[in-house]
């Protein structure tokens, strides 16, 4: 088994555990794990992430009902279950965790969307989709944990169509970060490094991306993880009924990185908006 197989099985295991599960459900509510869009500081954290999904999607282009979608790391499905009640749209959820992808296809079905959503085991290293069969790659803050990322992108890039567009958040390390002084973040995601805004741009270049447009929105990443050590001490009593009083610390420890790192300059966020080229 190879170290980027390692990886995959990592992430897969710590998403299928009953801690992490039980911790994100509760936390985000949910829909949705990833960062989000504050208006205020101390507004609920489902509200905020949900504000990612609908500036996201307003940035995209021709989104409607005859729109293919492949959300990459979707995740508990949130953002698909919105893109379809607001645009119409086929989404295909890839994700490698189980217990969120059954909790993914039980939500579709409650809410009557079973139909227009599909939810798929996999990894975004080894995507299995056509060539050229997907109108939009969606992916939130999934990507940061793969080893591979230029793997992923090509894979992306191949499932596009041409024209097809990319549109995708990640916690990344600042172009201008020093060297080590990321190591407790890395160590707990079992990572050698973290993307950047300028490594992206980059490995999109060189793959046949155009650029449309990047927001920069790194303030937002500090405020988000600070928000979520506040809730995990807040209900903390709460929370040891589902997750391991071992798990919730080392999670207040880790959130408390993020916070720091973002403080001090090391790590940024924000949205990259790519186009497949219409023509070699």
């Amino acid at each position: 088994m190879n170290a980027c197989t390692d990886l995959t099985d990592i992430a897969r295991d710590y998403y299928d555990s009953d801690d992490a599960d039980g911790f994100y459900a509760r936390i985000w509510g949910g829909e949705d794990i990833h960062i989000g869009l504050y208006q205020d500081p101390e507004e609920p954290i489902v509200d905020a992430s949900r504000r990612t999904v609908e500036a996201m999607a307003a940035m995209v282009q021709e989104l409607d009902a005859d729109t293919r979608v492949l959300d990459v790391g979707a995740g508990y499905g949130g953002a698909a279950r919105w893109l379809v009640r607001q645009y119409g749209c086929r989404v295909s959820c890839l994700n490698l965790s189980v217990r969120q992808n059954e909790r993914n296809r039980h939500l579709n079905g409650q809410q009557g969307l079973d139909e227009r959503i599909e939810v798929i085991d996999g990894a975004f290293e080894d995507i299995p989709l056509r060539d050229a069969s997907v109108d939009l790659v969606w992916s939130q803050d999934a990507i940061l944990h793969s080893g591979r990322k230029q793997r992923v992108l090509q894979e992306i890039h191949r499932v596009l169509r041409p024209g097809g567009q990319f549109l995708f958040t990640d916690p990344m390390q600042s172009d201008d970060c020093p060297g080590g002084v990321l190591q407790p973040i890395l160590d707990r995601i079992h990572l050698d490094s973290l993307g950047s805004f300028a490594g992206y741009r980059g490995l999109a270049r060189d793959i046949g991306f155009e650029e449309i447009r990047m927001v920069d929105q790194t303030p937002h990443l500090v405020n988000h993880y600070r928000r979520v050590k506040a809730e995990l001490e807040a209900h903390h009593e709460d929370l040891a009924r589902e997750c391991s009083r071992d798990y919730l610390e080392r999670m207040r420890q880790g959130l408390q990185h993020w916070v720091d790192g973002g403080r001090k300059g090391y790590l940024a966020w924000g949205m990259l908006h790519l186009r497949k080229r219409a023509t070699a």
